[in-house]
């Protein structure tokens, strides 16, 4: 869940999530160790680079997690997991990507925005390792970025929002006001407005700047939320990391609200089970489906590189349909997601 900003060496960063999405961290914050599949280690060795948050987050992070966990089993690999802090400076972000690089680890998977500017500056002194990176563009020969159209899927978020609500007023929650988030954003206030011009939309952030510590405070979430639902809103969507795990505590205790979940299909993680039943659906971001490419092209010799992205018609963002919510409005949540292919709707990436 980001902007597009340039950098040096033509370097474009999305902001995000990621769904979503967070920042990144210093070697300290390593809290896994290499775990060989049964496979003994001798496949693929991969290197991830969480967001904040890390494995765990029911998220951004979780969704880059299960493509490098079924390429670990499907080539017999092993895995080293190294996650960021929201103190993190660019240092400790290069510093992890070297440290994964100098201990053989190859490819290298950067999950998360900002460490765009680290994956530049190494994957150059790094020529012989395959880097990837989720949400931003960073060019270089051997540098594989993995992009999403994150309004389109938004904007069938806010199709669904808007079809769904009793009392035309919703919301939506960003991590952090950056440029990726600000797409999730777009794409769901377009969705809202193109169904029920009459629907009032309440936006907030909850960190600005900097900070990334939108992304991983469930007590803003909750906070968010409750102001949300207290002004009237009975439908909120939230782009914002593990701060989202707090925005479906607060929606989960009001009768009649519901919550849109965001990057993976929050209905069905088991950690947010006691809430499935306020999941009006999730806004799927199928990084997984990303990061598993990019690691099976390195491992059959083919390394992907340049910007690959994954979009609404390839299937690279969608709405889960878990606890059949949706049902009733499946098929205008069709002809909408139709229309996008087709390009008869361009959904904005800025408000």
């Amino acid at each position: 869940m980001r902007r597009v900003a340039k950098l040096s060496a033509a370097c474009i960063a999305t902001a995000a999530l990621a769904v979503t999405a967070t920042a990144c961290g210093s070697t300290s914050s390593d809290n896994s160790t290499s775990s060989p599949s049964a496979g003994g280690g001798k496949g693929v060795k991969i290197g991830l680079a969480y967001d904040v948050g890390g494995r765990g987050d029911r998220s951004f992070n979780d969704s880059a997690a299960r493509g490098a966990d079924k390429a670990e089993k499907e080539f017999s690999g092993s895995i080293k997991e190294l996650t960021a802090k929201t103190s993190d400076t660019e240092a400790d972000r290069e510093q992890r990507l070297s440290d994964l690089a100098d201990a053989g680890y190859n490819p290298i998977v950067a999950v998360g925005y900002t460490y765009a500017p680290a994956v530049q500056k190494i994957a150059a002194k790094y020529p012989k390792i395959n880097f990837g990176i989720v949400d931003s563009v960073v060019n270089g020969a051997n540098v594989n970025s993995i992009t999403f159209t994150e309004e389109q899927g938004s904007y069938l978020a806010g199709v669904a929002a808007a079809l769904k609500t009793k009392k035309d007023h919703v919301g939506f929650i960003g991590g952090v006001d950056n440029p990726l988030i600000k797409k999730f954003e777009a794409g769901y206030v377009q969705g809202v407005h193109d169904t029920n011009p009459k629907v009032k939309v309440d936006v907030q952030y909850l960190t600005h700047g900097q900070d990334t510590s939108g992304f991983s405070s469930p007590d803003k979430g909750k906070q968010a939320a409750q102001g949300m639902l207290d002004n009237g809103a009975d439908v909120i969507y939230t782009a914002a990391g593990s701060s989202g795990n707090g925005a479906i505590e607060a929606v989960h205790g009001v009768k009649g609200a519901w919550g849109i979940g965001v990057d993976s299909d929050q209905y069905n993680i088991p950690g947010l089970a006691q809430y499935k039943s306020s999941f009006l659906t999730s806004m799927v971001k199928n990084v997984d489906v990303g990061v598993y490419d990019f690691i099976k092209s390195v491992h059959d010799g083919k390394p992907l590189a340049g910007n690959n992205v994954y979009s609404l018609a390839k299937g690279g963002v969608s709405l889960a349909t878990s606890g059949g919510f949706l049902a009733d409005i499946q098929p205008k949540l069709d002809a909408a997601k139709q229309k996008i292919i087709a390009g008869q709707i361009k959904v904005k990436t800025t408000p």
